[in-house]
């Protein structure tokens, strides 16, 4: 059985893709598209995926894919399922706040989705279990976040029906009777 802490039983997803997928070409990848470009007297860098996320609508989507090779990268070398949960994560973040004109392209040089997913990778097949936990944490913040959005506006729309109903008809009703 592979494991990542015995390097002598080789993945059978390491053996598709072959050099392609090693570490030097995936680190040059990330490069290319997070911070090959630095603006002088300033330590802000940026790279293709930031040039590309400029372009409206289909901009964000292009950097999306190209960001795929890593994951795909990560998945073939047999990284575990839920740090590549983490690194789809990184590039849907990434991606979708991308897509806010203009603050969205800061968003994308500062987030740096390849590095992230990069470092993700290399980290976890020297350091598995540490990467797999952290991940854990990161999808399980992740949530969280997600469902506070998702409720923040139903409690809103529940505290301003109430605020409604008692402008409108002077009755008393409370949001906890509602849940």
């Amino acid at each position: 059985m592979y494991t990542a802490t015995n390097p002598e039983i080789i993945s059978p997803r390491t053996k598709r893709g072959g050099k392609i997928f090693d570490d030097e070409n995936l680190d040059i990848l990330s490069h290319i598209l997070d911070d090959f470009i630095k603006v002088p007297g300033t330590s802000i860098r940026f790279g293709l995926d930031g040039i590309m996320g400029a372009v409206p609508g289909i901009g964000d989507i292009l950097g999306g894919i190209a960001s795929c090779i890593i994951i795909i990268a990560a998945w073939m070398r047999g990284v575990s399922y839920v740090t590549v949960t983490r690194m789809v994560a990184n590039v849907g973040i990434e991606v979708v706040v991308g897509s806010i004109p203009i603050l969205g392209d800061m968003f994308d040089i500062a987030w740096r989705a390849n590095r992230r997913n990069y470092a993700l990778l290399t980290g976890s097949l020297y350091q598995p279990r540490k990467y797999t936990i952290q991940s854990w944490l990161f999808l399980a913040a992740l949530c969280i976040v997600l469902a506070a959005l998702v409720l923040l506006p139903v409690l809103l729309a529940a505290w301003l029906m109430t605020a409604a109903f008692h402008a409108l008809f002077g009755a008393d009703i409370h949001i906890h009777s509602w849940l």
